[in-house]
């Protein structure tokens, strides 16, 4: 004969308690999920019809013409007449604005700025990264969470309270993974054009700095 652990019934009812009063949070975060997702994917295709596309052959072209300069005017005319999309000539022109400053200063100007445009594309990719880790987690969540209520009702004999509970098992579960999927694919889109933007970046400001410390 089994024995009772003291108070067994009240940590269970506890539980249970707790468990059942987390179910309409998740729900509602997986709503959420669900508006973000479908955002930052019409934000992903505008995204990718508006931005600038620079070849490695056309980065290549711009730092020879840069190194050839013969002025500091020159070399930004030179960048803004370039290919390269806007936040980056601006940057670079920022950088080609320092000739006041020491070589050390200069990099570390330059350093700071890269560093705020990796930061500005971490920013960019968190929500979508979260969703790719938090989304599949809060579908199981409310797939476990409502089989309780259903075979508690299937004890009893209730087959719709059963059916109800199922159904919201398995709606949780594919939205779940679902919004999961697709911010894993927009976080990885996006996360290959941002690498390319700041490898070009910092390439070019490399030139502009090698630039600006030989003249």
């Amino acid at each position: 004969m089994a024995m009772a652990i003291p108070g067994g019934d009240f940590l269970t009812t506890g539980l249970n308690l707790i468990s059942q009063s987390l179910l309409i949070p998740v729900v509602i975060i997986l709503l959420i999920f669900v508006v973000v997702v479908v955002v930052s994917l019409g934000g992903l295709i505008y995204e990718y019809t508006s931005r600038t596309r620079v070849s490695v052959d056309e980065v290549s072209n711009l730092i020879l013409d840069m190194s050839a300069s013969d002025s500091i005017d020159s070399l930004k005319a030179k960048i803004n007449g370039s290919s390269l999309p806007q936040s980056q000539k601006n940057l670079l022109v920022k950088i080609a604005s320092t000739e006041n400053l020491t070589d050390a200063s200069r990099e570390a100007f330059a350093r700071k700025l890269i560093e705020n445009e990796e930061n500005l594309t971490d920013k960019s990719l968190e929500v979508t990264d979260i969703i790719t880790r938090i989304g599949p987690t809060l579908g199981l969540m409310g797939t476990l969470i409502p089989l309780g209520t259903g075979l508690a009702a299937l004890g009893s004999g209730d087959v719709n309270t059963l059916s109800q509970s199922l159904i919201v098992a398995f709606d949780t579960t594919v939205v779940g993974i679902g919004s999961g999927a697709v911010a894993y694919v927009i976080s990885k889109l996006r996360n290959r054009w941002y690498e390319e933007y700041l490898s070009n970046l910092d390439v070019l400001s490399d030139a502009v700095l090698d630039f600006m410390s030989n003249h």
